[in-house]
């Protein structure tokens, strides 16, 4: 076996890896229940900015104070309440992956679980003071928003992979007869399964408050969330995992199948604790963010290919380029470069892989050196991924203009960055066409 032979085979072997963790059941079904929930993460997005910059522009005093519930009651409806909606809408997907029949069985199980393993006991702020009082018999947005995202992210898939492996077992199906409402007959085959996943829960916060003083909640937030996101969503750890993500997608592999999965829930939450953060008016925790990668590492679409779609525009010659380019620049201009990936193009394309999987990272830390010494204002809010480059910059920023100085810079940069590479694509392609005659 030749040298290429064994490389094609490590190749292929690692395609596949990526392709089966990107279709794995859970974090397929993970991916999906965030995109479900997207709106309501882009419109406390807009909440903040409207609230924060908007309203103070012609606002002042107890109008502007008024005016700010509307944000503020928003904020609670979406962004306050983001794990609280994340175990529901995981458990009914996951179901539906499952092909289980009682899907909303499943959402309501994994939301009943969720909220039984919240503390009995939770701090609030009294009213106009800085000090704290414990109170039972509530519920906390400390515990159902961003804080409490990965325990709804753990619990969703949790509880309803435990619910539907409980409701194949025959023995602990109750048949009440043909006769029967489908509604009730499946509630009853359901009710032994949802009962015992209730009390399994059940049981672990009562072990957790009496023997280990915690709770659940406290456990998968120090545990689980923080120490992952501390290695997924740093610098050199978000950059590898994109770059792999952008190096499949020049195989044909779309990148959501590595970014959806392992890094835009982490990146998400994030995103959610800075404009909660900014909502409060409180310091600004993280400069890297979903909304931050997109807005300067995915400038017109992954690989920020906008940049070579002006280098073809200013500098190709050749007619074909040209021709593809015009009809990518409509898209592109809302992020969207599937047109320029399959038909410049760049999958299977290598020399257009390099600047295609470098260019993001290029822009992503050159945004992140002006970020972090304070020239431009932190990522405060979630805009759709659509928004055109430039208008993303400055909504994200909450109307900073020198993001938008930046993403232009990055442009700039990576049009010549894209260029030589650009020139060698087209002169393999006029030499094949040259040798086809």
């Amino acid at each position: 076996m030749n040298e290429n032979s064994k490389s094609k085979k490590v190749f292929d072997k690692f395609t596949n890896v990526c392709v089966k963790v990107g279709n794995e059941v859970h974090l397929r079904s993970l991916q999906d229940a965030f995109a479900v929930l997207m709106p309501l993460f882009i419109l406390a997005g807009l909440a903040v900015l409207i609230n924060n910059v908007i309203f103070p522009l012609f606002a002042h005093g107890a109008l502007l104070t008024n005016l700010q519930i509307w944000g503020t009651d928003v904020t609670n409806g979406t962004l306050n309440i983001a794990g609280l909606a994340l175990a529901p809408t995981i458990g009914y997907i996951l179901a539906t992956n499952k092909n289980f029949s009682n899907k909303i069985m499943a959402a309501i199980v994994a939301l009943a679980s969720l909220v039984i393993i919240m503390p009995n006991n939770i701090q609030l702020m009294k009213a106009g003071t800085q000090k704290t009082i414990n109170v039972t018999g509530g519920l906390s947005f400390n515990n159902l928003g961003t804080t409490g995202m990965f325990a709804g992210i753990i619990i969703g898939l949790l509880a309803t992979a435990l619910f539907i492996k409980l409701s194949k077992v025959k023995h602990l199906k109750i048949n009440l007869g043909e006769n029967i409402p489908p509604a009730v007959s499946a509630s009853f085959n359901n009710m032994i399964p949802a009962i015992l996943t209730l009390s399994f829960f059940a049981l672990i916060s009562m072990l957790l408050s009496v023997f280990g003083h915690t709770n659940l909640i406290k456990l998968i937030t120090d545990l689980i969330q923080e120490p992952l996101r501390a290695i997924n969503t740093s610098l050199p750890g978000m950059l590898l995992i994109y770059s792999i993500g952008n190096f499949l997608f020049t195989l044909g592999i779309h990148q959501t199948v590595i970014n959806g999965t392992l890094l835009d829930p982490l990146l998400l939450l994030n995103m959610n604790k800075n404009m909660a953060a900014f909502a409060a008016h409180k310091q600004i925790p993280y400069i890297l963010t979903n909304t931050f990668r997109d807005t300067f590492g995915m400038i017109g679409g992954t690989g920020s290919t906008i940049c070579l779609l002006i280098a073809i525009f200013v500098f190709s010659k050749m007619k074909s380029s040209r021709e593809v380019a015009k009809l990518s620049l409509a898209p592109g201009l809302f992020n969207i470069n599937e047109p320029v990936i399959f038909g410049y193009p760049i999958v299977f394309n290598i020399p257009m892989m390099i600047p295609f999987v470098l260019q993001p990272v290029i822009g992503i830390l050159i945004a992140y050196f002006f970020t972090a010494i304070g020239w431009m204002n932190r990522v405060v809010v979630l805009v759709p991924w659509t928004t055109p480059p430039l208008i993303n910059a400055y909504l994200a920023t909450a109307g900073d203009w020198r993001a938008v100085v930046v993403q232009l810079l990055i442009i700039i940069i990576g049009v010549f960055f894209y260029l030589p590479f650009m020139m060698i694509s087209e002169q393999v392609v006029e030499k094949s066409v040259e040798m086809d005659k």
